[in-house]
């Protein structure tokens, strides 16, 4: 149904290659619970993804801001 895979070294820098959900699961909270257990689990760390066009505005109501080629929050 859904899929997210972070990569991180756990100190640093925290990298999201996959994130998707089926589209016939989509609009119900599945991406946003996976992005929220990677930032929870990885809110030491500044997190970098990229974004297919169309699905920009999803990250940023999640609190992500883009860069000049990728999305990224810094965690305090």
């Amino acid at each position: 149904i859904a899929c997210a895979r972070a990569l991180s070294d756990d100190m640093f820098f925290t990298t999201i290659p996959d994130i998707f959900v089926d589209p016939k699961y989509q609009g119900q909270g599945l991406g946003k619970l996976m992005m929220q257990k990677i930032i929870d689990r990885f809110s030491n760390t500044k997190i970098f993804f990229g974004s297919q066009p169309g699905n920009e505005e999803f990250f940023e109501k999640l609190g992500f801001k883009k860069d000049l080629q990728s999305y990224g929050m810094k965690n305090d």
